[in-house]
Parts: C-alpha cells; sequence; structure tokens
C-alpha cells in the first residue's frame, strides 16, 4: 500500500477512534439498546413530550453509531479490496478502492465535526439572514452573491431552503434577505457564520474599473422547537403590513400581504413575505420572533467571544470575520481561524465546510480568536 493511502487509512482510524471516545462508546451501545426497547413499549406515548424526547435521543444516537459502523466497515472492506488487487496486479480495483478510501476520510473528518455539534439548539433548522452595508449597489451586490453563496452550500450539503423575504435593491442586488434552511444540524453548521463579510473586486458599476471594499453581514438563529416555551407580550410588538417586493411574477401581489414584527425591549425586528396569505405571513413572522429571542437567550448562556451578534455590531471596517478579495488576487481568509482558500469562486458557490469546520473547532474548544491579519 501506498504511503499516501496509508496516511489516509492512519487519519480515518484517527477519526473512529475520536467519534468513539465522544459517543462514550460502550455507554453508547447500552442506552440505545434501552431506547430501542423502549420504542416497542406500548405505554411509552401515554406521556407524548417524554416519548419524543425519548425517539429524538434514539435517532441521535442511532444516527452516531451507525455512522461510525458504516465508516469501519467501508474501511475494512476497501484496505482488504487494495490488498487484493496488488497480490493480483489489478490496478483499477487499487485505484477505485484509493479514491473511495480519500472520500471516506472526507465523510469522517465531517462526522468528527458534526460530533461538536452538542449545543441545545444545534440540531435544529435555521434562519440566515443578509443585510447589505454602507455603499449602495456595490454593497446590495455583495449581499446578493452571499445570499446565493449559503443557498448553494445548504443545496450541497442535502439541505432545503425556503426564501422568506427579500428586499431588493433599486439598481441591483438586495437590501436585505431572509432564508429558511431546513435540515439536521442545520443551526449548527450554520452559528458560526454571523458576523460581517468583507469583498475586494473590480466593481462592475465602476465605469473607470476601480477596486472596491463592500460590506455585508450574516445573522444566523435557530428555529423554535414546538416543546421550547418562549413568553411574548403582544403589547410589547408592534406588527406592520406591507406590500410584498420581488422581481416580479409569483411572489409579488397587489395586497399588503407582508408582514414586520418589531419587539420594542429588544429591538428584535422580523418580516415575512413569502407567502400571499397574511395570515401565514403573519404566524411565520411570530415563528422568527420566537427563534430569534430564544437564540439572544442562548447567546447570553454562552461563554465564547466570538459569540457577538453580526447585527448588533457596525457594517464596515474593523468588524468583519471574514475577507473575500477578487482582485488583484484571489484569496478568502478567516480573520477568526486564519483558514484560507486561493478559490474565490468555489467559496462563493458553496465550499465553505472548511471554514465552518475550523470555526467549530475553535469555538468548541473556547479560544480566543487568534490574532489574524487582514488582507488587503
Amino acid at each position: 500500500m501506498r504511503a499516501e493511502i496509508e496516511n489516509v487509512v492512519d487519519e480515518i482510524k484517527q477519526a473512529i477512534s475520536l467519534l468513539r471516545r465522544h459517543l462514550d462508546w460502550d455507554q453508547a451501545i447500552r442506552r440505545l439498546d434501552w431506547l430501542n426497547n423502549k420504542a416497542e413499549d406500548p405505554n411509552l406515548w401515554n406521556d407524548a413530550g417524554e416519548a419524543q424526547k425519548l425517539m429524538r435521543e434514539r435517532q441521535q444516537l442511532d444516527e452516531g453509531v451507525n455512522g461510525v459502523r458504516a465508516i469501519e466497515r467501508q474501511l475494512k472492506d476497501n484496505v482488504e479490496l487494495i490488498e487484493l488487487g496488488e497480490e493480483e496486479g489489478d490496478e483499477a480495483i487499487v485505484k477505485d478502492a484509493e479514491e473511495t478510501l480519500k472520500t471516506l476520510r472526507t465523510e469522517a473528518n465531517r462526522k468528527q465535526v458534526e460530533a461538536m455539534l452538542s449545543g441545545e439548539a444545534d440540531t435544529n433548522d435555521s434562519y440566515l439572514e443578509v443585510h447589505s452595508g454602507a455603499g449602495g449597489t456595490e454593497s446590495q451586490d455583495w449581499a446578493n452573491m452571499l445570499l446565493r453563496m449559503y443557498t448553494r452550500w445548504a443545496e450541497r450539503a442535502g439541505y432545503k431552503v425556503e426564501l422568506l423575504e427579500v428586499h431588493d435593491g433599486e439598481e441591483a442586488g438586495i437590501k436585505s434577505a431572509t432564508i429558511l434552511v431546513k435540515g439536521h444540524n442545520a443551526y449548527g453548521w450554520l452559528k458560526t457564520e454571523s458576523g460581517v463579510h468583507r469583498l475586494v473586486r473590480i466593481s462592475p458599476y465602476d465605469s473607470n474599473a476601480r477596486r472596491h471594499t463592500s460590506f455585508s453581514s450574516v445573522w444566523v438563529y435557530p428555529v423554535v422547537d414546538d416543546s421550547i416555551q418562549i413568553d411574548i407580550n403582544e403589547s410589547d410588538c408592534r406588527i406592520d403590513t406591507y406590500r410584498s417586493s420581488g422581481a416580479g411574477g409569483q411572489h409579488v401581489n397587489t395586497t399588503d400581504s407582508a408582514v414586520r414584527i418589531t419587539h420594542m425591549p429588544s429591538g428584535i425586528v422580523v418580516q415575512c413575505q413569502q407567502e400571499r396569505s397574511q395570515h401565514k405571513n403573519r404566524a411565520k413572522a411570530w415563528d422568527m420572533l420566537r427563534a430569534r429571542l430564544y437564540e439572544a437567550e442562548l447567546k447570553k448562556r454562552e461563554e465564547a467571544a466570538n459569540a457577538e451578534a453580526a447585527s448588533k455590531t457596525e457594517i464596515g471596517w474593523g468588524h468583519q470575520i471574514r475577507s473575500y478579495v477578487l482582485q488583484p488576487y484571489q484569496l478568502v481568509k478567516d480573520l477568526r481561524t486564519g483558514v484560507e482558500s486561493t478559490a474565490p469562486s468555489d467559496v462563493l458557490d458553496g465550499a465553505l465546510d472548511p471554514f465552518m469546520e475550523a470555526a467549530l473547532a475553535h469555538r468548541v474548544s473556547g479560544g480566543a480568536d487568534k490574532a489574524v491579519e487582514d488582507i488587503a
């Protein structure tokens, strides 16, 4: 077996070891057996709330245990295939098995990161808002690029995306937008993306082809589970209705169906215009407000210094978490972890996992942000 592949095998084995340790393997197996037996108890659903809690725990444990077993099985099978192919001189078998092992390494590393997602709301669906900063059309176009980047990332990760509201820019791009990302661990993966994002490029809107710097902010918060009670005094809220905006077609109508709710004690504002019915938009907006208030409470409990809310900081120089430079050279750099990519086009097309993984590992470790120098 080639040295490169031996290193791949060692990395997979190390990931398996860490996953087993994180799960507390023997205890996890006993607990899963108990939960499987409990699921067959006809009296379980006498207490629906407790039953749902146990079933969620069972699903998470089952995914964790079977995920590790699947990686172990594929590792064993492909190592054996390589040994067989080398004995018989079949290069095609060896090459296929080596490529499978490289893919398996990526999967094992992702599972390792997902094991860090043990926060109270990490498994929940997630809302993601994008807001353009100062700078007019250039900044609004950057906000639209960020919206596409996160939509592409979510689609590549197998999540479903719903556009809840969008405010178009005067000439191009967007002033703001909110999407709902639906899928297991959506909030856990996205939560470290809150912050100000900086773009440097030659502006397509500048006839003199000068380099421009633009800023937009991203704000991420979890969808609140029905089992979580969030009390809101309606007298503390102002509800406004307005006409939906958009590029035209089925998403635009001639009635004031869009809804904006302002929670005056916290200053939190949510809005929804996805549905043609004002009643449905109002219900979604209330759900979003509950989620924002819940997320605010979660933030109070967190000790991580980098959990500061992006929407509460200035959208401009000195507050950015990541810089994206397209001219005169190409580089994306995270200013919290130092992770870089020399392929901005790939990053803007949704290749965000290396940045998310590093930020999650950094956050879980409880370390302070690194002294990372920004790029010009």
